[in-house]
């Protein structure tokens, strides 16, 4: 469901990429480069049909309300961790190594989240919670 816009040393579009990303920093102080999804059709799409996010990049997923949000691997390339935070930006649930799903409907894939009322998600590449130690009741700043 994440994905990342992909970010390299050219010039020309280091400034393109930054328009559409924010920094989330951890409490430790380390931060990761979050490519930025609001509007409905950003969000559905999310990390389908995208490669892999690099180390420390990720997606980070903004609704506009708090809620159980959902989310599917439906179409996604490679695993990912997500990681559901409330309105304050505490971390209230972490879905680690979520496997893609690859049935040919939609509606036969898993979902994950919906525990809790979320406002943010942040989807990063499987394995890379633990690696920043990311845990839930901290808060991330963005």
């Amino acid at each position: 469901m994440a994905t990342f816009v992909s970010c390299g040393d050219d010039p020309t579009t280091a400034g393109l990429e930054a328009l559409n990303t924010r920094v989330v920093t951890l409490p430790d102080g380390r931060q990761i480069r979050a490519e930025v999804m609001i509007n409905p059709a950003e969000v559905s799409r999310g990390m389908m049909f995208r490669d892999a996010l690099p180390p420390d990049k990720g997606m980070l997923f903004i609704h506009d309300k708090p809620a159980p949000y959902r989310y599917w691997m439906y179409n996604v390339k490679a695993p990912l961790d997500i990681v559901f935070m409330d309105a304050n930006r505490r971390v209230v649930e972490i879905s680690d190594n979520t496997p893609p799903c690859t049935t040919a409907k939609p509606e036969d894939c898993p979902v994950y989240g919906g525990h809790h009322y979320e406002q943010f998600v942040l989807e990063l590449r499987a394995g890379e919670a633990k690696r920043l130690g990311i845990q839930t009741d901290q808060l991330l700043t963005f």
